[in-house]
């Protein structure tokens, strides 16, 4: 069981989300690399994930998180963004989620308590996975186009 309000929630906030994580991002020393990439690409990529939560979580397969994530580390890898500025964006990115469910979702009934325990579990399992596959594509793009990067980054 999912639950359902919290990720509606989530869904409908995806605007104000995307804006706030875009200022986190571009603010933190951490990811100071993702200002090489334009902010309407970061602004796209923030607002699809809360846009979509529900299909991230219940019908995307680990294949569609492995070929997404993976070209993102590509991609990041290309426009030179460091492998650990892109892993903090994406744990920025679940801790931004994770602060705004604190604030807004507001636990009533011990079922609900059960949901938001469940939608807590496949958001760690997706922000994992995310990680994972973004260093593997990343990786791969260092393999294949700096052959010495690639092996110092190992």
């Amino acid at each position: 069981m999912i639950a359902l309000r919290l990720v509606r929630l989530i869904e409908s906030h995806s605007e104000p989300l995307s804006d706030g994580l875009i200022r986190k991002l571009l603010k933190s020393e951490r990811t100071a690399d993702l200002r090489k990439v334009p902010t309407g690409e970061l602004h796209a990529r923030c607002h699809e994930i809360y846009r979509n939560l529900s299909a991230w979580l219940m019908t995307k397969t680990e294949a569609e998180i492995e070929r997404v994530y993976a070209h993102l580390g590509a991609r990041r890898a290309a426009q030179g963004v460091s492998l650990s500025a892109l892993s903090w964006a994406i744990i920025l990115t679940k801790e931004h989620l994770w602060a705004f469910l604190e604030r807004e979702g507001l636990l009533e009934k011990p079922m609900e308590i059960l949901g938001e325990l469940e939608l807590l579990r496949l958001l760690d399992q997706f922000f994992d996975r995310a990680v994972y596959y973004a260093t593997q594509g990343y990786e791969g793009y260092l393999q294949a186009h700096d052959p010495v990067k690639a092996r110092v980054a190992s």
